[in-house]
């Protein structure tokens, strides 16, 4: 497949604007979700650092879904000809919280498009930064790295896996299973096929099985963060590793390292890190 690189890079500088309004039953359902007690929120409460994915949802028509179940692409993001999408990681910088009952705003560009040749062919990698505005000014900015592959050629196998690291402080063991993925799709309005129909999971992307989640992984990992320590989240990144499925369970895992920094990340049943984390506190 040609890749006409120069017509996807118009598309650097497009912008968009959503609005939207913290309303409280996504929250209490997000705090089910992840099997939290929480008390019901109310207008005021701060809400936790990356559940603004809750909001500013793509309500694309049914008519308007490509295959995979994503919105067509062309219209926002550049129309990457390549079939698998996947949300490569992110950075965060908090500002301030946003809170329930709060109108906020998204201004988005797409910041770079590029193409890198990998070991099993193209990739394509989108840059979007997003700009997320509450009653009182800016709360937070995020940089979102989005990468499109080839299809799964025959046989193809995965990248030599990397173990996980050692001795975490804190461990949760995460039920991977489709009720959960169901649920986080349904929040977020995420008709992406992987994560909720497994014959199209296993056929046409190659997977063993539901994908999990990359948004869901990190915000698994914030909520560990926020069950250990009660100190204020002022930054956030995250990358994808290694794929997660609801075939197992995983783990949740982190720990301040040396330097005072706090390190999290995911690792399957094997003990192979899957997803990586660093956050900072004051």
């Amino acid at each position: 497949m040609t890749l006409d690189i120069a017509h996807l890079r118009s598309w650097i500088g497009r912008q968009e604007t959503r609005e939207d309004r913290v309303l409280p039953i996504p929250v209490a359902a997000l705090s089910a979700t992840l099997d939290r007690a929480d008390p019901p929120p109310r207008d005021g409460d701060a809400l936790p650092p990356l559940w603004h994915w809750l909001y500013f949802l793509t309500l694309a028509r049914a008519s308007e879904l490509g295959e995979d179940g994503h919105e067509r692409r062309g219209d926002f993001l550049p129309p990457v000809p390549l079939p698998r999408r996947m949300w490569a990681g992110s950075r965060f910088s908090f500002r301030q919280p946003l809170h329930v009952g709060e109108r906020i705003r998204r201004n988005s560009i797409v910041a770079d498009v590029s193409v890198k040749e990998g070991r099993t062919g193209s990739l394509v990698f989108v840059l979007v930064r997003h700009t997320i505005s509450g009653e009182q000014g800016v709360a937070l900015t995020e940089e979102h790295d989005i990468v499109y592959r080839s299809p799964p050629a025959p046989g193809e196998q995965p990248p030599p896996p990397r173990p996980a690291p050692p001795d975490p402080a804190w461990r949760r063991e995460i039920v991977a299973d489709a009720v959960l993925l169901f649920r986080y799709s349904a929040l977020t309005f995420n008709a992406h096929r992987i994560h909720i129909e497994r014959d199209y999971a296993v056929r046409h992307d190659g997977y063993p099985g539901l994908v999990v989640h990359g948004p869901l992984l990190a915000t698994l990992l914030l909520d560990l963060l926020r069950r250990n320590s009660a100190q204020v989240v002022t930054s956030f990144r995250f990358r994808a590793v290694r794929p997660l499925f609801d075939t197992v369970p995983f783990a949740v895992c982190g720990r301040v390292d040396e330097a005072g920094k706090i390190m999290l990340w995911a690792q399957d049943a094997q003990g192979f890190l899957c997803m990586e984390a660093e956050a900072a506190v004051q």
